[in-house]
């Protein structure tokens, strides 16, 4: 708040305070000609009157009092524009004060699992359920609450990690965020092969899936075109690069959905994924005990396998 904007919220604190003073004495006079307070004009049903009477003393007293108070208050907790009172008290010190014991529980709470090994983590049944809890709030905005993703959110309970999968990278993701951007190459590809291009080369990439014969038309047309443009993210065998977040075009799961549509639309507009860094927020404890969470659900312990097999 500027300088004059402050004075100008003093000067009308003030202000309203002394017309609330000066009205109520103003109104609690009597004067030359008022009637006396025995004198009545007002009768209802035969012997119910309306005097002239004053307040009584105690009622006006207690309006000077909350007067008073008003002004007291305003001293203490800084109502007079950018003055802090002198009992430096502000909502925002109050939150911080809030926040600042909760955050001493939540350290307590997490101080067991500091520091340790997602993999290690994943086998506390504990930890899990804490991760799973945060995952709850944190995250199952956009991979949903069963960890099993949506068009352009990554499945979190399969094999197939963009970024890698090793605890490391698992953590990584989470602290510090991704960024995964496919550039248009649409108008490109259709410079070097024709109008038929994009089709080609998303006929290969199914190819490379084996979504479609390695002898179609289209996907032989497109192979020449991948292996001139795609290969330096993807490899020349389309098994991606996690350190670019290219995916692995050989595993039959595509992201943003795997019709001949939707890579079409891939390759003529690109994608641009972005994943939160999550380090300020969650910090690094929490988010190991997130990553354990999602750990666990894609390597469950070998007796879970086992049991999920014989159902």
């Amino acid at each position: 708040m500027s300088t004059g904007w402050s004075i100008y919220v003093i000067v009308l604190v003030l202000a309203n305070l002394a017309g609330c003073w000066a009205l109520l004495s103003w109104t609690k006079r009597r004067r030359p000609g008022d009637p006396k307070p025995e004198d009545t004009t007002h009768v209802w049903d035969g012997d119910i009157r309306e005097y002239n009477k004053p307040l009584p003393r105690w009622w006006i007293i207690g309006f000077y009092l909350t007067i008073v108070f008003s002004v007291g208050y305003l001293v203490w907790y800084g109502g007079f524009g950018t003055f802090p009172g002198l009992g430096k008290w502000s909502s925002a010190g109050e939150h911080a004060a809030d926040k600042a014991r909760h955050d001493a529980i939540l350290a307590e709470t997490f101080a067991p699992y500091a520091g340790r090994a997602i993999s290690d983590l994943a086998g506390d049944e504990r930890a899990v359920e804490l991760g799973r809890a945060i995952f709850a709030n944190t995250c199952a905005t956009c991979h949903g609450s069963s960890a099993q993703g949506a068009i352009g959110y990554p499945n979190l309970t399969d094999d197939i990690w963009h970024w890698g999968g090793s605890e490391d990278r698992i953590l990584a993701s989470i602290l510090d965020g991704r960024q995964g951007v496919m550039p248009e190459w649409g108008t490109v590809l259709n410079g070097m092969g024709g109008e038929n291009a994009v089709l080609s080369v998303a006929t290969y990439v199914r190819a490379l899936a084996g979504e479609v014969p390695a002898n179609d038309y289209f996907a032989a047309q497109g192979k020449g075109l991948y292996e001139g443009v795609c290969v330096a993210c993807h490899g020349i065998d389309g098994k991606g690069n996690q350190d670019l977040g290219a995916p692995d075009l050989t595993d039959g799961y595509a992201m943003y959905g795997n019709s001949l549509e939707s890579i079409m639309e891939t390759i003529n507009r690109g994608r641009h994924g972005v994943m939160p860094a999550h380090r300020e927020l969650l910090g690094e404890t929490r988010s190991r005990l997130v990553g354990s969470y999602v750990w666990s659900l894609s390597n469950p312990p070998a007796g879970a396998t086992r049991q999920a097999e014989n159902q």
